[in-house]
């Protein structure tokens, strides 16, 4: 099956211009195929790479490091270490972030419990005085 650039873009969540960016820019695994009219046609190969392409870039992954992986992948067998090593490197500062974030969210949790508390004592005297 294959997909027009707009098709891509919905499926993707992308816009048509990221889409044309990635191509550009060497983050795809192949050039796009053409139709005979030259427009792109994306596959499900394509959609698949470029959904692990936008998870890295979501967590946080530099753009010239997703080229470096992407490159090691069109390289083919042999490079697999260093694809673990570029892979590990990236997790290890996504736990880091997720860590951290999970500390703000521990101190904002903290905060509500506060507010909840003093707002059901509040609750609880409005209760006490109307009866």
């Amino acid at each position: 099956m294959s997909y027009s650039i707009a098709e891509a873009a919905d499926r993707s969540g992308l816009t048509p211009h990221t889409l044309r960016y990635y191509e550009r820019d060497g983050l795809l695994l192949a050039a796009v195929d053409r139709s005979t009219s030259g427009h792109r046609r994306y596959t499900d190969r394509d959609l698949a790479w470029i959904e692990l392409v936008t998870r890295l870039r979501a967590t946080g992954m530099p753009i010239r490091e997703v080229r470096k992986y992407a490159d090691l992948v069109r390289s083919g067998d042999g490079n697999e270490a260093e694809r673990l090593a570029l892979l590990v490197a990236h997790r290890e500062r996504v736990e880091a972030q997720l860590a951290e974030v999970t500390g703000h969210l521990r101190a904002i949790d903290h905060k509500i419990g506060i507010y909840e508390g003093k707002v059901e004592q509040a609750l609880d005297l409005e209760r006490a005085r109307s009866r």
